[in-house]
């Protein structure tokens, strides 16, 4: 098909996920056609470098040979293979068990999904099976973060706490609840300590008013992605985590985007040595290359679900749970984290990653910058003294995105102004130069329009001259 004909096949036929569809027919969609490295090229040639591993997901950068020569083994081996009936296959067994060996030692077990959104979704019947089986059919209501996200499936998207997954979806449902996000430029904390007081206090206190023999569990990322990378300070995981210990409540560590090496370790619970009741991962467990994702659970909600059945079939499951092309993707995925030192690169140029964004707090868009590991944010502000945002009818996010393509250059430009950052592990101290530079210019480009420039505060103006 020509280029006009697959854009306007794909205006008539594709939905798109998450973009208001009457806009995405009036633009017209992007086909992309090949990536390598950290590169993405599109059908018109044009060669872009990507700044957010595809949905912070390709960790390992594109066109790893070494993924794509074991996926077609296994396709010509064993392309399918069923997890009904007591049936198995090795690369999904394999990958269980290493799964187990380097999650937190809480984590025994391991059912797989086809990405993150199903895996809270598992996660939830999971938590709602074992509190019944376990005699406590009460624990209904579920606590998250304000801005967090938990995927888009009809009740994990009730977690999530973002306004456009709950428009015309009648959600929130009436059991899931939040409380503040750990979003420390736009509070008011004197300290990181006051901050972590501050949500220690807020979840005892809707635990307090829910009843604590009705709350099943709170739900969190280490690192609140899809909210606009907001980053706790170290010590904030750790507090919620014993909350929950002590307010009788599961904790669930999202780890779908912080998973698999992104804030530094393998996991972001293992810098501060917490260990959740239960876990979800996605994106990095195959770095985007085939769909899937897992729930992790304890050994103790194993055996209440297990122990509390009788003789009845647990009735949850996947047509493609444990599919071992995917399974042996993420094998392969994990030997490149791990001997194919991955994980060291990434570590190695996360302060690069830091320095860069931390020198552009010079310049009069930025008001804030916040990272870990090759996760980060800048966040854009009209008046740095204010911390003021940008009228949306100034469309600020669209200009930045649609300035940085022409620079060639792919990030997550947020809808609240705020730019989201995750490298792929396998960058180089050069990528990390040209995104710095591509980014710089794009901001320069937009704070040259008039109206851009009318819209800063005066003393952010004056700087800016």
């Amino acid at each position: 098909m020509s280029i006009s004909s697959l854009i306007e096949a794909d205006r008539k036929h594709l939905i798109h996920p998450v973009v208001n569809y009457r806009a995405h027919e009036a633009r017209g969609v992007t086909v992309l056609e090949s990536a390598h490295g950290s590169f993405v090229r599109d059908i018109e040639g044009n060669e872009l470098l990507d700044a957010f591993a595809g949905l912070w997901c390709v960790n390992v950068g594109y066109g790893q040979q070494s993924i794509v020569d074991v996926a077609a083994e296994q396709m010509k081996k064993l392309p399918y293979a069923t997890g009904y009936f007591h049936f198995g296959s090795a690369p999904a067994i394999e990958l269980a068990t290493q799964l187990v060996e380097r999650t937190p030692a809480s984590l025994q077990h391991v059912y797989f999904t086809l990405g993150g959104s199903d895996a809270v979704d598992s996660a939830v019947r999971f938590i709602t099976h074992y509190f019944n089986a376990t005699g406590r059919p009460r624990k209904k209501q579920f606590i998250s973060l304000a801005r967090g996200y938990h995927g888009s499936s009809t009740v994990g998207s009730g977690l999530t706490a973002l306004p456009v997954f709950h428009r015309h979806f009648d959600l929130p449902l009436p059991q899931q609840h939040y409380i503040a996000s750990p979003y420390a430029y736009r509070g008011d904390f004197a300290d990181d300590a006051a901050l972590i007081s501050a949500q220690v206090g807020a979840l005892e206190a809707k635990v307090a008013e829910l009843g604590a023999d009705n709350v099943a569990a709170f739900f969190c990322e280490p690192i609140q992605g899809s909210g606009g990378v907001i980053v706790p300070p170290v010590g904030w995981l750790k507090a919620m985590r014993d909350t929950c210990s002590k307010l009788g409540i599961l904790f669930v560590a999202d780890e779908v985007i912080t998973g698999f090496g992104r804030t530094g370790p393998l996991f972001a619970c293992e810098a501060e040595g917490v260990e959740p009741d239960l876990m979800t991962v996605a994106k990095g467990l195959t770095a985007g290359y085939a769909p899937m994702g897992a729930v992790l659970m304890s050994d103790e909600i194993y055996r209440g679900i297990a122990d509390g059945s009788g003789d009845a079939a647990i009735g949850h499951g996947y047509t493609y749970s444990a599919h071992p092309v995917s399974a042996a993707i993420a094998l392969e995925v994990m030997r490149l984290y791990h001997e194919g030192g991955l994980l060291a690169n990434a570590a190695s140029l996360a302060p690069r990653f830091a320095q860069g964004l931390d020198a552009l707090l010079d310049h009069p868009l930025v008001g804030d910058s916040r990272h870990r590991g090759l996760l980060g944010a800048l966040e854009l502000v009209s008046d740095k003294a204010s911390k003021a945002g940008f009228d949306a009818a100034l469309q600020l996010p669209e200009r930045i995105a649609a300035a940085a393509y022409r620079n060639r250059l792919i990030f997550r430009a947020f809808g609240d102004n705020i730019l989201g950052f995750a490298p792929a592990l396998s960058y180089t101290a050069a990528e990390f130069d040209l995104l710095f530079e591509r980014l710089r210019k794009t901001l320069d480009e937009v704070l040259a329009q008039s109206d851009v420039r009318a819209a800063l505060g005066s003393r952010t103006r004056v700087a800016a001259c």
